[in-house]
């Protein structure tokens, strides 16, 4: 399986864009790059049966965020919002810009 190149990284602000989440805006925790998912903080959020591991542990169920497909999430500009990221190489360097206003992210 071919890993594809993705120009978001972690750590970045990213809004859902479709969804049941749509709208609402994290920080990406994980992406993963061969299956095509990114995890956001407090986004897409199940239900999990969690047993105990250690004696003195306790299981039961517990909110954990499910991946989010990456095609289904933008990041975020400071200025204008949600954008697409347009990549800009000037020798070695490459820097992620904002397609709306130029702003290097």
């Amino acid at each position: 399986m071919e890993v594809v190149k993705y120009k978001l990284k972690k750590e970045d602000l990213v809004q859902v864009i479709a969804g049941k989440e749509k709208g609402k805006s994290g920080k990406i925790l994980k992406i993963d790059r061969e299956k095509g998912k990114v995890l956001v903080a407090g986004l897409n959020m199940v239900k999990k049966a969690r047993k105990p591991r250690r004696q003195g542990e306790k299981g039961g169920i517990v909110d954990i965020e499910a991946p989010i497909d990456i095609s289904n999430v933008m990041i975020v500009c400071k200025k204008c919002g949600p954008t697409r990221i347009g990549i800009e190489g000037t020798g070695d360097k490459k820097v992620r810009k904002c397609k709306k206003c130029g702003e290097v992210l």
